[in-house]
């Protein structure tokens, strides 16, 4: 299962509408908080991870599973692109980085390299 966390719904929904479409299960979350409230219940095989959102941001979320000890692959997307951002996120544990607007091939290029082939 991937999980989709994203505060804004229409990201959200086309993210997880594409993963579906690939064959890949997702599951959509709008926010760090309900993310971390279930992610015990079903751990995913990745983490799409918006990095600005309300409330806890992606970077909280990535420290939030670091601490618990989950080594989940997480795929970060941003529409807030900086070397500095890109290298905290890549120090705090993401797999993957991808600037929105991102290629939709992008993305499941990204998936793929971290999900096993037997989705």
């Amino acid at each position: 299962m991937i999980a989709v966390v994203d505060d804004e719904k229409s990201v959200r929904s086309a993210v997880v509408r594409v993963l579906r479409a690939a064959g890949f299960p997702a599951t959509a979350f709008a926010s760090g908080k309900d993310f971390l409230e279930s992610w015990h219940f079903a751990q995913p095989d990745c983490l799409i991870l918006d990095l600005q959102m309300s409330g806890m941001s992606g970077i909280d979320v990535q420290q939030s599973l670091k601490m618990a000890g989950a080594n989940c692959p997480i795929v970060i997307i941003t529409a807030h692109d900086s070397p500095s951002l890109r290298v905290e996120c890549m120090d705090a544990g993401a797999t993957e980085y991808l600037s929105k607007p991102f290629d939709i091939r992008a993305l499941m290029h990204a998936v793929s390299r971290v999900v096993p082939a037997t989705h």
